[in-house]
């Protein structure tokens, strides 16, 4: 959102934000804290703003204090500190300083304005259109070409695979990890990311707890049905097709998407948002459900290492009003929005119980063998001790696990103790809440 003009028109954009729109940009409830924290020091020094950046100096624990500068038009975020979170604890301090009247209209110091030039710049520049190919023959010879190294490597990874069988798995814990790297790089190399992912898990569940060769057994045995259902593509219905595809790694286009794609109106209830931030990729995955259809959306975001992520549609508990078109496959949850009008407050949604939820999940596996993801609202639970851990317990006593180190402290705090509504991601190490209800407000988590 831009603006160009004096001190009203600065005065107008700090009015498009508050507290709450600031701490909803952080990736997790511990950025949150720290981003208070920075906010309420007195490290701050060289603090300005102008209608389309913030900027502050920060003393940290070296001797040049942080520059942190804020692109109000994306958000966007820069900070010469180490973190790789994204907007990171300065940030986030600098900005809910801004909201609170702290930071006051100034000239852009020439670090501030080399940066937002450089954005201004890279903004002008025409963009290729959606789906637009620029030499088709050569797109397809490259398809092709990588079509045969998809299958070269598959075919590679079924034969280690039927070894193992016949070896058995007695020693396996010896040479496995270093195997699986070494396939999960060939993966690489093959240009088939999804099974490299999947090979990777399998490796990461090398000698983790007690039970780790059964998990190991069973990531083997998902890869094993992905390689088998690729050398059979074209016996599968198409959208159990579109689905092995896309776990092995194919992307499907946006036009395609658009055009093609299934397409559906209704109010969308942003059940909350995941981050997962590296220093190479950050993935974000927003979870969304129809008011009228109870239908699941998934809109996933990425940004390369650095560079921001596209504003939320909405926060966490309130209405999007739109079009989701699906990707195509077995089970159609990831779409692309398009937003016909701004967000609007929403009830509490309903939920399910404990059961109920897991056989929701468990119906989903049967359409995708590969699905690691599901979004669950569970309704009048509790936070409860479960172990070493925590779990969520409804009314009749049935529990599910939250992931293993999961902070519930601040579900507690909303809980209080009376049952409440959350909304969370489940996958098979547990469930990662994302936004309880305190009434009818929801609560980021």
């Amino acid at each position: 959102m831009a603006c160009f003009g004096g001190v009203g028109c600065w005065e107008g954009c700090v009015g498009l934000w508050d507290v709450e729109r600031v701490l909803g940009l952080a990736s997790d409830a511990a950025s949150v804290k720290a981003g208070r924290g920075v906010a309420g020091s007195g490290k701050w020094t060289g603090s300005g703003a102008t209608e389309r950046a913030v900027w502050g100096l920060c003393r940290g624990s070296g001797k040049e204090p942080y520059q942190c500068v804020v692109d109000l038009g994306g958000p966007a975020y820069k900070c010469s500190c180490p973190s790789r979170k994204f907007p990171c604890k300065h940030a986030l301090g600098l900005m809910l300083r801004w909201v609170n009247g702290e930071v006051q209209p100034a000239d852009e110091p020439d670090w501030v304005r080399a940066w937002m030039d450089q954005r201004d710049q890279r903004a002008e520049r025409p963009e290729r259109k959606p789906g637009e190919v620029v030499d088709p023959i050569a797109a397809q010879q490259r398809a092709a070409r990588r079509a045969d190294r998809v299958s070269a490597g598959l075919a590679e990874l079924a034969s280690w695979l039927d070894d193992q069988v016949r070896q058995g798995l007695g020693a396996f814990d010896q040479r496995a990890y270093l195997e699986l790297s070494r396939l999960a790089a060939r993966m690489v190399d093959a240009q088939a990311p999804g099974v490299a992912g999947a090979v990777r898990r399998a490796a990461a569940a090398v000698g983790r707890g007690h039970d780790w060769p059964g998990e190991l057994l069973e990531e083997l045995a998902l890869i094993h049905l992905i390689v088998s259902a690729h050398g059979r593509l074209a016996e599968l219905p198409p959208s159990l097709a579109d689905t092995v595809q896309s776990r092995i790694g194919w992307t499907t286009e946006t036009a395609r998407v658009l055009a093609e794609g299934e397409k559906l109106e209704d109010d969308w209830l942003m059940l909350g948002r995941v981050i997962e931030p590296d220093e190479h990729l950050t993935v974000r995955r927003v979870w969304l459900r129809g008011a009228t259809t109870g239908r699941l959306g998934l809109l996933l975001t990425f940004a390369a290492g650095g560079r921001p992520l596209d504003p939320l549609p909405a926060r966490p508990g309130e209405y999007v009003p739109g079009a989701l078109s699906f990707y195509p496959g077995a089970l159609p949850m990831r779409a692309l929005l398009t937003q016909s009008a701004p967000r609007q407050p929403a009830p509490r949604p309903n939920g399910l119980n404990a059961r109920q939820a897991l056989a929701a999940y468990v119906e989903s596996l049967a359409a995708d063998p590969w699905n690691e993801r599901w979004p669950l609202v569970l309704q009048h639970v509790r936070p409860a001790r479960h172990g070493e851990g925590w779990a969520l317990v409804d009314g009749s006593g049935a529990a599910l696990e939250l992931l293993p180190g999961w902070d519930a402290m601040r579900l507690l705090a909303v809980s209080a103790g009376d049952p409440i509504t959350v909304a969370g991601e489940w996958n098979r190490a547990g469930l990662r809440p994302m936004t309880c209800w305190q009434g009818d407000r929801a609560v980021t988590l």
